[in-house]
């Protein structure tokens, strides 16, 4: 066959079944225009009917299609153009030509075509049809010779009736009022009252709608297209971003890697000087044990030796120095054992907690704050604002997987503790408390990006101490004073205690300054301190350095005597119930166990020319003034050193000599510089805020604050304690 075979390669890609691959059979066309053959379409259906599915999905465009009850898509409508393709490749292949002789009834296969009766011929009724004068001009082609234009007629040839008795009448009219094609016998036999058109006008006029149809769509594909380049474009920029967020998380992971790494340097070397540290207390104890043991075994020889013997004149000479030895031995103060302390490493955050990944339509650039125009505010006062959460196009959102994250910094770079209400409308409040003066730095993030405007500062007003009364005068009485040495209030009734040395006694007054009683004592008491519960612990040196316990009341509790101190002078009481001593002897800090009976921990300066006065625990840092060194130490809870507070001279921030110290509810140390007259005021880190100068001749040198936030001060050579609210 002499058939262009590019033209038949197409009209094979034409024909083929998107299911099978093959040239389709019997073909049937679904509701969005594709063709399958119907076996395909069939076992596509069953294939879903036995994974329980009622419907089936094109699988050129994957428009769902409901399974007919019947399980067969026989009832589709069969594909016109497809069928006819179909009998044109039939005549490719010469073995299996299914085209059959239209002209005689035998049935033979059709070896050629005539196109001017549009009928296929077998070979005897193709030689007759030469032969007859009628048909003899008629352009016949042989199958095996058609040429592509041949090809391009037959599949435009005209389409036949399939009524029965019909077959040799093209189909040249349209029934309007059926919708079919018909014939010329149709149109007498079953349409012939009906409105018809004939087929080509018909057509032109449904061609026109076609063509309506067509440029629609053409003008929706153009949109789409559109579409589809915003969505492209839209898609790249959003790879870029996951790309940049990825490499984000990548270059934080490795920084945290890092960054644990040295985490875990410093930490082993943390553990190996505790190692050394604690293995030479326990080489020392030892030693002592060791050297005691060798005293006694020595002795116990020497008098088993004597004993063994048994020389009257040698028991009776040496009988005054063994017993002497035995009795000096037996008496020494015996080595306490050295308990380590328990070393505990505790993780205070997980690293499973420090990420995430957030998928959300919330635009940070476009989100705002309401409300975060209040630049000054009043230490100690709830302040708040509003967060509104916006997607991309200024619109108010909210994504229930948004981070909205706010970092407040005091003025020592400290974090603040801060709420935030989610009100599932894309609005978020923050409410604050600043606690203390100064510049505080607000930075709001969305998602981990900074929210317009943020960070801003806010400058909070410092709150001022006003006086409110004074009470005591010189005297032995009831409510005078002989000399004061300290002071302290209890947090849960506010009656203040003072501790009066020469009167060797304790006054307690209430929270106005009204005396209502006292507890006498056999010796001086130096300090005082009330416990959370509201027992009263105050020190008496010169009873051999015992604590006395008594209740508010002034009852008698109990006594401790503590072997640890030399010479202490002042003592306070931590939050957890720990009880800090100073020792001016041995210029140590002491921290005892909440009973009293055991010393937690025990640290000191290098210099020990410096004593230290007054030790106060807060925020996991100690505070101690030191008189002769003029300034206010700190060191960590370890009792490693860290930095000094103030100096030697009369400036702002300067000493002449610190004595007492408390921190006030604003998280500010407040210091008595008793020389020269005032009380001065700084931040944990350091930094002068303000003083309360005193006037006639007024010396501070005890304070305590008390659970109202009133500030009670004491003077002990004036024998005065004033009170500021």
């Amino acid at each position: 066959m002499d058939v262009q075979q590019p033209l038949f390669k197409n009209l094979k890609k034409e024909a083929e079944c998107p299911l099978c691959k093959e040239t389709v059979k019997n073909p049937k066309t679904l509701p969005c225009l594709h063709s399958f053959c119907l076996e395909c379409l069939d076992r596509h259906s069953n294939f879903a009917r036995r994974h329980l599915k009622a419907t089936i999905k094109c699988p050129v465009c994957q428009t769902s299609f409901q399974i007919p009850e019947t399980d067969t898509f026989e009832d589709l409508p069969s594909s016109f153009h497809l069928n006819r393709l179909v009998d044109v490749l039939a005549l490719e292949d010469g073995s299996v030509q299914s085209q059959r002789c239209n002209s005689c009834d035998d049935n033979n296969m059709a070896t050629c075509y005539c196109f001017v009766c549009q009928d296929f011929l077998c070979t005897s009724c193709f030689e007759a049809h030469q032969r007859l004068k009628a048909s003899r001009g008629h352009r016949n082609v042989l199958i095996d010779k058609l040429q592509a234009q041949d090809v391009q007629e037959l599949i435009h040839k005209p389409v036949m009736c399939s009524q029965r008795y019909h077959e040799d009448q093209p189909l040249e009219f349209y029934c309007e009022d059926c919708k079919v094609l018909i014939c010329h016998k149709c149109n007498v036999v079953s349409h012939d009252r009906h409105s018809k058109t004939d087929t080509q006008k018909a057509a032109q006029e449904q061609k026109m709608q076609m063509s309506d149809a067509v440029a629609k769509v053409k003008a929706e594909i153009v949109r789409y297209e559109s579409e589809i380049k915003k969505q492209t474009d839209l898609r790249n920029k959003n790879k870029i971003e996951i790309l940049n967020e990825e490499k984000k998380m990548t270059d934080t992971v490795e920084k945290l890697i890092r960054d644990l790494r040295e985490h875990e340097r410093k930490m082993k070397d943390k553990f190996r000087e505790i190692y050394e540290a604690e293995q030479k207390h326990h080489a020392t104890r030892l030693e002592n044990f060791e050297l005691v043991a060798t005293q006694l075994k020595s002795c116990l020889e020497r008098c088993q030796s004597s004993l063994e013997r048994n020389f009257s004149v040698e028991i009776l000479q040496t009988n005054h120095a063994i017993l002497g030895r035995c009795n000096e031995l037996l008496n020494a103060r015996k080595p306490d054992l050295y308990m380590s302390p328990h070393i505990h490493y505790l993780v205070e955050k997980k690293l499973n907690l420090m990420d995430r990944v957030v998928v959300t339509k919330t635009d940070p650039s476009k989100c705002l704050a309401e409300g975060q125009d209040s630049k000054e505010v009043k230490e100690r006062k709830e302040t708040y604002f509003v967060i509104v959460t916006k997607d991309s196009e200024g619109f108010q959102c909210y994504q229930q997987d948004d981070k909205i994250k706010v970092d407040i910094l005091t003025p020592e770079g400290d974090q603040l503790k801060t709420d935030i209400k989610d009100t599932k409308h894309g609005k978020y409040t923050v409410t604050y408390t600043l606690q203390c003066a100064g510049q505080h730095r607000v930075e709001i993030l969305v998602n981990g990006q900074p929210l317009t405007g943020s960070p801003w500062i806010v400058q909070v007003h410092q709150h001022q101490y006003q006086f409110a009364f004074q009470f005591g005068s010189k005297g032995k009485g009831q409510g005078k004073f002989d000399f004061i040495w300290d002071i302290d209030v209890s947090h849960k009734t506010g009656t203040i205690a003072v501790a009066e040395g020469r009167n060797k006694r304790i006054q307690l007054f209430s929270s106005e300054g009204k005396f209502p009683r006292e507890i006498k004592l056999d010796g001086e008491p130096r300090s005082v301190a009330f416990t959370d519960s509201g027992d009263l612990l105050t020190l008496v040196p010169e009873s051999y350095n015992k604590l006395c316990v008594f209740s508010e009341e002034g009852h008698f509790i109990k006594q401790i005597n503590d072997k640890h101190l030399f010479m202490p002078v002042c003592l306070s009481i931590a939050s957890d119930g720990r009880i800090i001593i100073t020792d001016l002897l041995d210029g140590k800090i002491n921290v005892l166990s909440p009973d009293g009976n055991d010393l937690l921990q025990s640290f000191s300066t290098s210099n020990y020319d410096e004593s230290p006065f007054y030790a106060i625990f807060h925020q996991d840092k100690f505070f101690v003034s030191y008189y002769n060194a003029y300034c206010v130490k700190v060191f960590d809870k370890t009792g490693v050193y860290l930095h000094d507070i103030g100096r030697k001279g009369s400036s702002d921030g300067q000493f002449d000599g610190p004595f007492g110290l408390v921190i006030d509810e604003y998280n500010r140390l407040i210091v008595c510089d008793a020389d020269k007259h005032r009380l001065q005021l700084f931040t944990l880190s350091g930094e002068f805020l303000s003083k309360i100068d005193f006037k006639n001749g007024f010396r501070p040198a005890c304070v305590a604050i008390n659970s109202g936030g009133s500030l009670i001060v004491a003077d002990p050579l004036n024998r005065r304690i004033s009170v500021f609210h």
